[in-house]
């Protein structure tokens, strides 16, 4: 009864914070009724079934009352110990007998809003306003109308010019590409009328909650659009909310969403329509705005919206982030230009980790557990189809670069205050922050503009990104391009060649929309009649990465290392869109006659950092870097090295390898030869090949982490051997051993040897296993447990209530674990599971 007490005063204090009256003021009456006396039919009772009292009567815990104090919502209340689904029938009994469309769930900690005429119980953090219901109750949709909305290419196009097909400048072929550029009227491609459609199946099967896995440059926001306009127009939506993650993706979603639907609904930034974003069907915003101060809770209410559409999903709903998206009730779509497969295949390291396991979240959040997305579009099928290119990589290391590349670092000996002299080791994340090479950066920058790619039409410099380390580096990197563009091209630039676009600089986010649009300090000063943009580089920390479309881009930089698998994705994409450079000429005629097939056909990926080596599996460089030897000063007697002081390089330095590749259809891959060298050597040895012959394991291994590891030769161990196989957990010398033997064909990865762990599980443990059971909850729930030391440290304390804000492992996913299983499973995996293999 204290239970059930304590979470009635929760209750209350919610209701109240949501704007409901629990007692009558001077004003106005209460709209809240306490324990509401029914009488039950023998119809409702029927629908009881055996599981209820037959009685005659019932008591409703709330009912809330509608404007006019009719019914409108009954609110079941259930006891802290108890989920509040275990009410669903009685309040659906009650709901009935009162007419009313809504329930509410909960226990004072968890709650659902169940609208019993739609779909199943939602999960809200916070209970809707009356406001919201008075809105709401209106809003009646209807799947099968959604299901079978006719869905062509043209879905778009009909709203931005219903008669388009009858313009003559489109029926003829010859004029149809520039009446899409003078009216910017859209056909969708078959990949993207297939997205569409493949929401329709999943509302079909029953679903409310999709992904989308498009590449960058594949169309997603038009493919949004037409998932837009697919719920508006059959009323299965009435305001839509569009979530980014980045400001300047905030103007150009709107922009976007205001050319396509325009003429049928009305878009608007929230923070420009702070008092009247009701009177639009798409909100955009992004995500930070609405956390900062928890604003989403005092400006929406849970049933605001219809359908959320969440973009670049992976970030904008992990962290804090996450309660954004999920405090709102209705259908769901994520979007992701990052294949899971990519991130799974990435080398073992925290970054790396933590996004694998925040991609693999947005999977199950968009109700894609099993690792198949509603829909996908790759680049590979992109590149194959023609929508897409590859790149040419330019792999470009200084002597430098190349050392600070290496595990062991850059040895460099510098004097302290005191004049004492001391060697320091610098790394691949040390560049420009401790590191400072003016030297190697103006080789950088050379090396670009000696092998850019050139704008077919005038022959300058190929519009350019370039990613810089720090807003320092980057304005660093702009003074040495303009000056060394103003020798190569003189009078043509007044030290606009490049620009700094980083968040310190005025006006940033104007300037990455006019290099876009092709007029970032005016026009080309090499033809009049060509509109492309003056200045040709925009140098960058981070503003360029995500979502930024500017289809004409030729080079890409990187003069930074890049340790995010995402980043690399976005980065790389920014490059990937195919483009029709004869659109920038005006005046012109004979001009635009000789460049009217000149297409983007590849773009150059300047690499200085190995960043293509450090993500890719399927690209082979041809030289395998020598690792520079540490002396012994460096390793110390097992104390902490001191701390770094800035060190400036000031000695010659110069570009050890250039290799230019051209990346087929087959993508990319890694190099394995460290490992393959590696191997070679070990077969080779006598004394291993014997005792691993004899299986003495523990001999053979204790020799080889003595003989072979750590050696000035190579400076292999363990761990180097786990990164060049991209193995994702902790393995054994016995292992590597074994696998170089043909003992086993693979050291298998954490998940297929969870799996093994699982499958022997259900081995042991048959009897227990009834038909019903709900393998995939218990396989889940093991697998967490076995993995996540926070996941496994909140059972073993019996904190559960700490799930609801893990994202790895939710309530939700422990209360589908038959009851049981929840203490069984801990039980066997102690005993039977050896646990440091796994991590």
């Amino acid at each position: 009864m204290a239970k059930e007490a304590k979470a009635r005063i929760k209750i209350n204090k919610l209701l109240e914070s949501s704007g409901w009256r629990l007692l009558d003021s001077k004003d106005e009456k209460a709209n809240v009724v306490f324990e509401d006396n029914i009488k039950i039919t023998k119809t409702h009772i029927d629908e009881w079934g055996e599981n209820f009292e037959k009685t005659t009567n019932g008591f409703i815990d709330f009912l809330l009352l509608d404007e006019k104090g009719f019914p409108l919502v009954v609110l079941e209340a259930k006891s802290e110990d108890k989920n509040p689904l275990v009410g669903k029938e009685q309040a659906r009994t009650y709901a009935k007998s009162q007419n009313c469309r809504f329930i509410i769930l909960s226990n004072g900690n968890l709650h659902y809003l169940w609208d019993i005429e739609n779909g199943n119980p939602s999960i809200i953090t916070t209970l809707p306003t009356p406001e919201s219901f008075k809105a709401y109750k209106n809003f009646k949709p209807n799947a099968d109308k959604l299901i079978n909305e006719l869905i062509e290419c043209d879905y778009i196009a009909l709203s931005q010019d219903p008669n388009y097909a009858s313009e003559p400048e489109y029926k003829d072929e010859l004029t149809r590409n520039a009446y899409f550029d003078r009216t910017g009227v859209r056909i969708m491609r078959g990949y993207q009328k297939c997205a569409v459609h493949s929401i329709q199946n999943s509302v079909k099967e029953g679903n409310n909650r999709f992904l989308f896995e498009m590449a960058t440059g594949t169309g997603k926001t038009l493919t949004s659009a037409a998932v837009i306009k697919l719920f508006l127009r059959t009323g299965n939506a009435r305001r839509v909310l569009f979530l980014v993650d980045r400001l300047e993706l905030e103007d150009q979603a709107n922009k976007d969403m205001i050319s396509y639907l325009s003429k049928d609904y009305k878009s608007v930034i929230y923070k420009e329509h702070k008092e009247d974003w009701r009177s639009a069907e798409i909100v955009v915003t992004t995500v930070q705005s609405l956390l900062f101060n928890n604003k989403y809770k005092s400006i929406f209410s849970p049933t605001d919206f219809d359908l959320i559409i969440s973009d670049e999903a992976h970030r904008s709903i992990g962290g804090n982030a996450r309660a954004v998206f999920e405090y709102f009730v209705g259908y769901k779509l994520g979007l992701t230009a990052t294949p899971k497969d990519y991130l799974k295949r990435s080398k073992d390291g925290e970054q790396k980790e933590y996004e694998r396991r925040l991609l693999l979240d947005t999977y199950r959040t968009f109700g894609c557990g099993s690792g198949e997305p509603t829909f996908r579009y790759s680049l590979l099928e992109g590149v194959h189809d023609g929508y897409l290119i590859n790149p040419i990589v330019i792999d470009a290391r200084t002597e430098v670069t190349t050392k600070l590349l290496s595990e062991e670092g850059y040895a460099a000996v510098i004097t302290n205050e005191d004049d004492e002299e001391r060697e320091d080791i610098f790394y691949q994340r040390d560049f420009e922050r401790k590191f400072f090479s003016e030297v190697t950066n103006r080789i950088f920058c050379e090396t670009f503009m000696e092998h850019a790619m050139l704008d077919p039409v005038t022959g300058e410099i190929g519009k350019t990104i370039v990613f810089a380390v720090s807003q320092n580096h980057a304005a660093k990197l702009t003074q040495f391009l303009n000056e060394i563009a103003n020798k190569k091209f003189p009078n043509k630039y007044n030290s606009d060649f490049a620009m700094q676009v980083t968040s310190l600089v005025h006006e940033a986010k104007g300037m990455t929309i006019d290099f876009r649009n092709n007029k970032l300090s005016g026009f080309s000063c090499f033809n009049e009649n060509y509109r492309t943009s003056k200045t040709r580089v925009c140098v960058t920390v981070g503003m360029m990465t995500t979502g930024y479309d500017c289809s004409d881009i030729l080079n890409l930089c990187l003069m930074r290392p890049i340790f995010s698998p995402t980043d690399f994705v976005q980065i790389k994409g920014r490059g990937t869109r195919t483009y029709n450079f004869s659109h920038e000429i005006v005046g012109d005629i004979e001009l635009k006659e000789q460049f009217k097939d000149c297409k983007k056909e590849r773009y150059k990926l300047f690499d200085f950092f190995a960043n293509c080596e450090y993500f890719e599996e399927k690209f082979n460089y041809d030289e395998v870097l020598k690792m520079p030897v540490l002396s012994s000063r460096s390793h110390g007697n097992g104390e902490q090295p001191p701390i770094p002081l800035p060190f400036e390089y000031k000695e010659n330095d110069a570009i050890r390898e250039l290799q230019e590749t051209v990346i087929g259809h087959n993508g990319m891959k890694v190099d394995r030869m460290f490992f393959e060298k590696f191997e070679e050597n070990i077969k080779e040895n006598k004394f291993i090949r014997e005792n691993v012959e004899a299986e003495n394991w523990d001999t053979v291994s204790d020799y080889v982490r003595k003989e072979i590891f750590e050696k000035p030769e190579e400076y292999i161990n363990i761990d180097k051997i786990k990164k060049s196989l991209s193995i994702d957990r902790r393995i054994s010398v016995r292992e590597v051993l074994e696998f170089i033997f043909g003992r086993i064909p693979k050291i298998k990865m954490k998940d297929e040897l969870l799996e093994d762990e699982f499958e022997r599980f259900i081995d042991d443990n048959k009897d227990r296993f009834k038909k019903d059971v709900d393998i995939s909850a218990i396989r889940y729930y093991f697998k967490a447990y076995t993995c996540d030391k926070q996941i496994r440290n909140i059972i073993d304390k019996k904190e559960y209530a700490e799930l609801n804000v893990t994202s790895a492992f939710t309530m939700a996913d422990f209360k589908a674990v038959p009851n049981g299983w929840k203490q069984w499973i801990p039980e066997y995996i102690k005993n039977y599971v050896p646990l440091n293999r796994f991590m």
